[in-house]
């Protein structure tokens, strides 16, 4: 079917987006209106962790869905049970609040760490609500969440602001202190920064938050929408720095391109009273039976050490790009990386990727200086020289 025969002028504009409609995807590759297929390093932002339409996902919901769809949030369902429980068993956390999208989970977790500031109030008998976050960070577009985020011009697009984020800088443990105040009841951030670049925080700056955090009596809330679920070769990206936080935030990957998001606490933290907080279709079995089958797989032995053992392959050949084009090196963590490109050439790789022929690449830039490879931890060593190679093609037709 030709583009021109959609009416896509029915949709909202919200992006720009380009003239192709994607039709079907397996694994690693997208397949468009036009039958070209497409090597996918987005995967969805980071969504489809097992690739596109993986069998055990197709299978889950096929079950599930002819069991049952929806019993609402107030009546138990098994899936929910089963789900939950897998996640505290592989996680510091007692309690998990499912939900929709990543932004619904840290609203859920803005949520949870007023409350408890409400109980645990300062030593004047004051309720402790401000939150430090954290320059360049990303955690979301609900009001509340885009307040909480970093990104330059967001604290004037649809102000006023939602009060009480205060802004420091990553791996800078000063500056976490320095705005540390009486009302000051949480610090929230992603392990690894991802909208803002691929920033992993350090070891030492985790560890020092933590330890921070415990002295001065507040909580820890790491963001794991996109660094979560194996993405870094560990189950949970707070367990590479070996600290244990009180909130973390799930999304994308759990639900393996469904819906899916998730908010876990440490008992003591997990102070909603009934009625405080909830959602239409949290829990919904559909969605968390998809989870079952997205953390079984990544629970599977040896799973997590191929992810750790195709990162560090993706980093040396990235590496070795860099050097042969005279770019500025990479960085991240397992399967979520960053390529310097030294100058603002990103969107224009991106596009000139996708046009290739006979088969696309498709890359993001969220910098212009930067691309930045978000693959199914599935994807296989030939898939990523694949994509080098086609990078280096690029990148020469580029002059560089």
């Amino acid at each position: 079917m030709e583009f021109s025969q959609y009416d896509v002028n029915a949709l909202m504009q919200i992006t720009t987006r380009p003239n192709l409609v994607f039709t079907e995807g397996h694994g690693m590759w997208l397949t468009d209106n036009n039958g070209k297929r497409y090597l996918d390093y987005l995967q969805g932002w980071a969504v489809n962790c097992l690739g596109h339409s993986p069998q055990c996902v197709v299978d889950a919901i096929t079950s599930q869905a002819g069991k049952l769809l929806n019993p609402s949030p107030a009546f138990y369902n098994e899936p929910s049970i089963v789900l939950a429980s897998l996640l505290t068993a592989n996680s510091v956390f007692d309690r998990v609040f499912f939900a929709n999208s990543g932004a619904e989970a840290n609203e859920g977790a803005i949520k949870l760490a007023r409350k408890w500031g409400k109980v645990n109030k300062n030593a004047a008998g004051e309720n402790r609500y401000e939150i430090i976050t954290f320059n360049h960070a990303f955690h979301g577009r609900t009001l509340a969440t885009m307040s909480a985020s970093g990104k330059t011009g967001w604290d004037t697009m649809f102000a006023p602001q939602v009060p009480g984020f205060l802004k420091a800088e990553l791996n800078d443990i000063a500056s976490v202190e320095r705005l540390i105040t009486d009302k000051t009841v949480a610090v929230m951030l992603e392990p690894v920064q991802g909208e803002s670049g691929v920033i992993p925080a350090t070891r030492e700056f985790m560890q020092a938050l933590r330890a921070l955090t415990k002295q001065r009596n507040m909580l820890l809330i790491v963001d794991e929408v996109q660094a979560g679920m194996g993405r870094t070769g560990e189950l949970f990206a707070y367990q590479l720095s070996n600290i244990e936080p009180d909130i973390m935030t799930l999304g994308k990957g759990i639900g393996g391109g469904v819906p899916l998001a998730a908010l876990l606490a440490r008992e003591e933290i997990s102070v909603f009273e009934p009625g405080e907080q909830g959602g239409t279709y949290n829990g919904n079995p559909v969605m968390t039976a998809v989870g079952i089958a997205v953390l079984s797989e990544l629970l599977k032995p040896g799973f997590l050490q191929s992810v750790k053992d195709k990162g560090a392959y993706m980093r040396a050949e990235l590496l070795k790009l860099s050097e042969k084009h005279g770019l500025d090196g990479e960085r991240g963590e397992g399967l979520l990386r960053a390529l310097k490109l030294g100058k603002d050439i990103g969107p224009k790789i991106v596009e000139m990727a996708r046009d290739m022929e006979p088969v696309g690449l498709l890359l993001n830039s969220p910098r212009p200086d930067l691309l930045r490879f978000m693959p199914s931890l599935t994807v296989s060593k030939e898939e990523i020289d694949q994509m080098v190679n086609m990078l280096s093609e690029v990148l020469t037709k580029l002059g560089h």
